[in-house]
């Protein structure tokens, strides 16, 4: 008999070690397995060979058909425990098939179920130019890179050219979108390709993900895998390439346990394989470039576009909302923005309606002179809460009551303001009958979800599209030729330290569906801030003003990348028990960490979830390994994110 320490594959398992178990062959480390938890079964990953133990142990129930997991899968998962604390159960379910079929009581059978894959057909390229030839030479040896590249200018037939040199080497490609929607952008690029390409998301069903998983586990040829942030956690060997494209996305944060960043589980990797890491982005981050300038990782420039065209940049319209004469139809659309929605209709153009409704706080601002109300210790947006009728920053808990009238103008045109995309859609549909409209954003029903009407969208079918930032990446729309983005202001207004930043990557995202050479573009900006900096930036792509303006200001104020952050909640029957909760661990921190940075405590910006009121610590510090010794102390009944992107 054999004894083998196991990791536990389930999201209620709770131990932070792995557990023994016995089989009678030899197994090896990585082997897929199944084993019984308390009353159920689980899968399982072999974590190391041990003597016999003093104590009783259960049987392995079975082991996979199938090879281990590859040795740099296994250094992965280990490191993951250390950078992103979490149960051990979810870190290592990661790693694991969603499903498995158990035939028998000794094997796990592989199944044969026909996995989506992209069919295979030769594709002729475009040829590369100049700035494209230079980019893939900088891209050569192994390690990160930072593919910082405009909109329009090509960063994904570099992606393609990137994808044929590790192909005819030999290793395989991962290719990272942030949005399932955005997927099948990827799969027509990398149609194809010598290799089959495996596409790999939640919206499969979990046995189609299961056979894809275990035909990656199986393949000894390379292969193309394209797929959201979990395609890091598929069991490829020998991978040669890893892209992340457009690495600047939120969602390439992991918004439940274990809390990792995308971009440092990608690069850690591409380190194990000795591979490519290259992040691609128009608006990269802020804190990605800094980083990369700091450690002198190389920053791939594209300045050009692609497509050659006799079309000049776009045109720019900033309507200032301050200015009630620019209303007429409309309370929503400005007049200059109907005009120029009815002159691209009259010319069988394309219209694209922007709003950004991450913004979901009220707008707390001005309407004569564009005055917003922020928090003087962390400069950032206060939220209103009715009930108290103050304004409260949920980062360091300060609070005042709603002014009365304007602090600098004394008019008393206070305004919360907030509009959802159906009421756009109902506007524009009052406004333009005849006009074919598809509205996009989270409550889209499946069939009209993006990724199921690009074909739609791109043939010039659709006269007015409107939606949330789902639709302002990724799309190349040879129709499209007015952009009106409806609210810049919305988010300036979250009370988040990258709300600027944010703001700066949305409207330059946005802006960049038109001016791609297809055909002159127009865009029209309503806000009540025209003369605030980003925006002004942001129309003109000066990304490098942008960058040196909000680096200061990070470090004036104490955000990354000039210090690590960590997000301490708990939530508790009654705010006073709450507040108590987050205070006496304040004290705790403090007495432990003397020069500790802690903001708060403060409700979180949703103070109240499953009837539950919720409270949080930020806390600030020069060393992560600071914060990770903290999580390791926390009392039971704290949450915790490290290196959180916002802290909403």
């Amino acid at each position: 008999m054999n004894y083998y320490e196991v990791l536990v594959g389930d999201s209620q398992f709770h131990g932070d070690g792995a557990l023994t178990y016995s089989w009678e062959g030899l197994l090896a480390i990585g082997t897929v397995v199944r084993i019984a938890l308390r009353s159920r079964s689980a899968l399982g990953i072999v974590f190391h060979e041990v003597p016999k133990p003093s104590f009783a142990t259960k049987p392995i129930a079975a082991v996979a058909d199938s090879p281990p997991l590859a040795s740099e899968t296994m250094q992965l998962l280990n490191w993951l425990r250390g950078y992103y604390p979490a149960p051990l159960g979810v870190i290592v379910r990661q790693f694991l098939p969603p499903s498995t079929v158990f035939v028998g009581a000794a094997k796990i059978k592989r199944p044969t179920i026909k996995a989506p894959e992209v069919e295979c057909s030769p594709k002729l390229l475009p040829n590369l130019n100049n700035e494209q030839t230079d980019a893939c030479q900088q891209i050569e040896k192994p390690g990160s890179y930072l593919l910082h590249g405009i909109t329009g200018s090509g960063k994904t037939r570099i992606y393609q050219e990137l994808a044929l040199r590790t192909l005819q080497a030999g290793r395989s490609v991962i290719v990272l979108t942030p949005e399932i929607g955005l997927t099948e952008h990827l799969v027509q690029a990398f149609t194809g390709m010598p290799q089959q390409t495996f596409v790999l998301h939640s919206r499969l069903t979990a046995s189609a993900r299961r056979d894809i998983w275990y035909k990656l586990l199986a393949s000894i040829e390379p292969v193309i895998v394209i797929g959201p942030r979990s395609a890091l956690f598929t069991p490829l060997r020998n991978v040669g390439l890893i892209v992340m494209d457009e690495s600047h996305d939120q969602a390439y944060k992991s918004d439940s346990a274990p809390h990792y960043r995308t971009d440092r589980v990608a690069a850690k990797l591409a380190q194990l394989h000795n591979a490519l890491f290259v992040s691609g982005s128009a608006t990269p981050n802020i804190e990605d470039l800094y980083v990369a300038e700091a450690k002198g990782r190389p920053i791939v420039s594209l300045t050009s576009l692609a497509t050659q065209s006799e079309y000049s940049a776009p045109t720019t319209n900033i309507v200032d909302l301050r200015d009630k004469s620019v209303y007429g139809r409309s309370r929503i659309l400005s007049q200059p923005l109907i005009s120029s929605m009815s002159a691209a209709l009259d010319r069988s153009e394309q219209i694209l309606l922007f709003l950004n409704r991450r913004g979901t706080a009220s707008a707390v601002l001005c309407s004569t002179c564009g005055w917003r109300a922020t928090c003087l210790h962390c400069d950032l947006p206060l939220t209103y809460h009715g009930d108290s009728h103050n304004l409260r920053c949920h980062v360091c808990g300060r609070n005042k009551p709603l002014p009365p009238s304007c602090p600098d103008c004394g008019q008393t045109d206070i305004v919360l303001r907030t509009i959802g995309t159906k009421a756009v859609f109902d506007e524009v549909h009052r406004l333009f009958p005849a006009a074919q409209l598809k509205r996009f954003d989270t409550d889209t029903a499946k069939s009209d979800q993006i990724q199921n009407q690009l074909e739609t969208l791109q043939s010039g079918e659709v006269d007015i599209i409107i939606g949330t930032q789902m639709i302002t990446k990724g799309l190349d729309l040879p129709r499209l030729a007015v952009v009106g983005v409806l609210n810049a202001d919305s988010s300036l207004l979250v009370p988040d330290f990258a709300a600027t930043e944010r703001t700066y990557q949305l409207i330059s995202q946005v802006v960049g569906r038109v001016g791609r050479g297809h055909r002159a573009g127009h865009v029209v900006l309503q806000t009540y801030n025209p003369d605030y900096p980003v925006l002004q930036d942001a129309l003109t792509q000066n990304w490098s003003t942008f960058y040196t303006r909000e680096l200061a200001e990070r470090h004036m104020y104490h955000f990354p990348p000039f210090c690590y952050l960590l997000r301490l909640s708990c939530a508790r029957a009654t705010q006073t028990s709450a507040e108590k909760t987050a205070t006496i661990l304040e004290a705790q921190l403090h007495a432990s960490y003397p020069n500790l940075r802690i903001e708060g405590p403060s409700p979180a910006f949703h103070p109240r979830e499953g009837g539950k009121y919720k409270w949080q610590l930020i806390v600030k510090s020069p060393s992560r390994a600071t914060l990770l010794r903290i999580i390791a102390d926390l009392p039971s009944g704290w949450n915790y994110d490290i290196d959180p992107i916002d802290l909403l």
